[in-house]
């Protein structure tokens, strides 16, 4: 391997960082001190002659060469986990009892906390908690998941439910469209007409994404199609740190970009 590639939980690190918008919070989601969680960020850097984090009073924000590097490093830990479960499951291991495919930004945004709760309240029932194994992937890729029964159960988002599959609403969201600041549209005070958002040039997710999904199902009832993608994401997290970085704007759910809203 490349000695520019940093180790898995250097790459881990980075996308804590993505996640939680702080060195210190990527800290804490790891388990390291601050001060470790520095230390091995300025070793990466040096190791991959990239600068991959801007620090600021109000946080850490990746760099253009960071949002590039952490959408490859969350492909790979997440290739890391599948080899990791494969090899669980040629040892006999049959600890994970309930395999949960979920869209990425539901995976994001909502799988952690209700992992959370779930345990806590088999705890406080006196039983023992379920153990979860939890694959993020897109929509498309969840619901084939769970008609080939390699899922025991699928959260997606979208328009409409799977065909031929049982299933249930359990929350709503909205798209909103988010640009850097300082960018034309952020100081733009009246909504855009459907055409406008079909000539915007996107920061967007890649096909099979439920959220690119709900925004071509909008455009097209107004006989619209959406227009070519500057770049193309696979996570939320990755689109919402590339458009902080300078990307150009991006349809995101509310849920994803709920912090940055509240902070202005």
């Amino acid at each position: 391997m490349s000695s520019h590639v940093p180790d898995l939980d250097g790459l881990q690190l980075l996308v804590g960082i993505a996640r939680h918008g702080s060195i210190g919070g990527a800290a804490r989601a790891n388990g390291i001190s601050q001060q470790a969680a520095s230390e091995r960020l300025r070793a990466i850097e040096a190791q991959t002659g990239l600068t991959l984090v801007q620090r600021g009073a109000r946080g850490s924000r990746l760099t253009q060469a960071g949002v590039v590097v952490v959408e490859w490093a969350a492909r790979l830990l997440a290739l890391a986990d599948e080899i990791d479960t494969a090899i669980e499951g040629l040892r006999g291991d049959r600890n994970r009892e309930l395999s949960v495919w979920a869209s990425m930004t539901i995976a994001e945004s909502l799988i952690p906390r209700w992992l959370v709760l779930l345990r806590q309240r088999q705890q406080g029932q006196g039983r023992r908690p379920t153990a979860v194994s939890l694959t993020a992937s897109n929509s498309d890729n969840v619901v084939e998941a769970v008609r080939a029964g390699t899922a025991h159960l699928g959260f997606v988002e979208g328009v409409q439910a799977p065909k031929a599959m049982r299933h249930t609403d359990i929350a709503h969201d909205e798209l909103i469209l988010v640009a850097a600041a300082g960018a034309p549209l952020s100081r733009r005070r009246t909504p855009l007409a459907p055409d406008e958002v079909a000539e915007l040039a996107l920061t967007s997710r890649e096909r099979g994404s439920g959220t690119r999904e709900v925004l071509e199902t909008s455009l097209r009832a107004h006989g619209l199609t959406m227009g070519d993608s500057v770049v193309e994401l696979t996570t939320a997290t990755a689109i919402r740190e590339a458009v902080l970085a300078g990307s150009s704007p991006a349809f995101l759910s509310r849920r994803v970009v709920a912090r940055d809203l509240d902070s202005g």
